[in-house]
């Protein structure tokens, strides 16, 4: 999957995250550990994004980015690339500021988010742990 020791997250493998030595993911029994499989990361520190619902983005699952200025939103769409973004939602992404909008499957989204964090860039990540 993704293994780097050269930014906040420093691993990703399906439903697991760690990011600053922190675990973050849930099991098949549902027990979660951390902020669980599908976070939110902003100046390299991350939450639970629990507002991720289904594999159809939506402009109300986008959120904790806009209040933090983030110049660059970065989608991590799952391992498959499972959960779409449809084109009002990328709008809606730039239309509240967001000037470079990426999505990537997961593994490649979180080597992508550490290369803009090591740059000083303002950049956020919402990533989907799974499919």
């Amino acid at each position: 999957m993704y293994k780097s020791q050269e930014g906040p997250i420093q691993e990703f493998s399906w439903g697991r995250i760690i990011v600053n030595g922190k675990v973050h993911s849930q099991s098949t029994n549902g027990d979660i550990t951390g902020a669980g499989k599908d976070i939110r990361i902003v100046a390299g520190k991350a939450s639970e994004w629990k507002e991720r619902s289904g594999h159809l983005l939506k402009a109300n699952m986008v959120t904790g980015i806009f209040e933090e200025n983030v110049e660059v939103l970065i989608i991590g769409n799952g391992v498959y690339g499972s959960l779409k973004c449809p084109e009002s939602v990328k709008k809606f992404i730039r239309e509240n500021g967001v000037g470079k909008l990426i999505i990537e499957n997961s593994p490649d989204a979180c080597n992508i988010y550490n290369e803009f964090y090591r740059r000083g860039e303002k950049v956020a990540l919402l990533i989907h742990g799974t499919c």
